[in-house]
């Protein structure tokens, strides 16, 4: 099953209750990729040796690409069948508008594969079962009205973002900077919770949702910002 985010097949292999090790887990997530069509299989693993005897002969096996962490570029995997192997929040996020045939999340930490999960809808892989995700409404539910043109900031911020295909420039986050911090009672009500969500919403990639909440995180920690001079005195009407 695809998503509105991932056009393309996606599951996520989980540990299920009761398991002693991870190769049923690995095991599963390699069954399911070999059932789908596309391109070349790559398994990606944070580090070139591999842990575990169902992944480490999949790693040697004839036509499979093995990937590491070090020197690595999520664009590389590009039309490619990918196992991805216990991938943290950082590399899931670096998945981003790359145009896989098929994606398999053998998952370590629930944490770390949280947001992507809600993005991608994948079909959890556990022992004894394969539970097809329920469809989603194409109209999902919106998150509260931020208040005091906060929503519109981050509606701007948004826009800026998707007309880069790098996202967000230190232009756009210096002036949210210097809005914290030159009108600090605009930011005071709002949550960092109500910003990851409104972000999120507003279909802003991951990195930049983190980014984003980041700013607000550290400002309500009570941080200050370097901005730069041709911004320092900035502020959103």
């Amino acid at each position: 099953m695809a998503s509105e985010t991932y056009r393309y097949p996606t599951a996520i292999s989980r540990l299920s209750e009761g398991e002693m090790s991870r190769e049923p887990q690995n095991a599963r997530a390699l069954r399911w990729l070999l059932d789908q069509s596309g391109g070349p299989v790559v398994l990606v693993t944070p580090r070139k040796q591999v842990p575990g005897e169902v992944l480490s002969r999949f790693a040697t096996s004839s036509g499979i690409v093995h990937r590491s962490w070090r020197g690595f570029s999520s664009q590389s995997l590009a039309g490619g069948r990918v196992v991805y192997a216990w991938p943290d929040r950082q590399h899931l996020n670096d998945l981003y508008g790359v145009d896989l045939d098929a994606l398999v999340v053998i998952e370590w930490n629930e944490l770390e594969t949280a947001e992507w999960i809600e993005d991608a809808n994948p079909v959890p892989l556990l022992n004894g079962s394969t539970i097809q995700p329920s469809a989603r409404d194409r109209e999902s539910p919106a998150s509260d009205h931020l208040p005091n043109g906060v929503e519109a900031i981050l509606k701007h911020i948004a826009d800026m973002a998707a007309g880069y295909s790098s996202g967000l420039k230190w232009n756009e986050e210096d002036k949210l900077k210097a809005d914290m911090m030159n009108r600090p009672q605009r930011w005071e009500p709002i949550t960092v919770e109500q910003v990851r969500s409104k972000c999120r919403e507003l279909g802003m990639r991951p990195n930049d949702v983190d980014t984003v909440a980041a700013l607000v995180r550290r400002r309500k920690d009570g941080g200050r910002f370097n901005v730069r001079s041709s911004y320092r005195t900035f502020h959103f009407n």
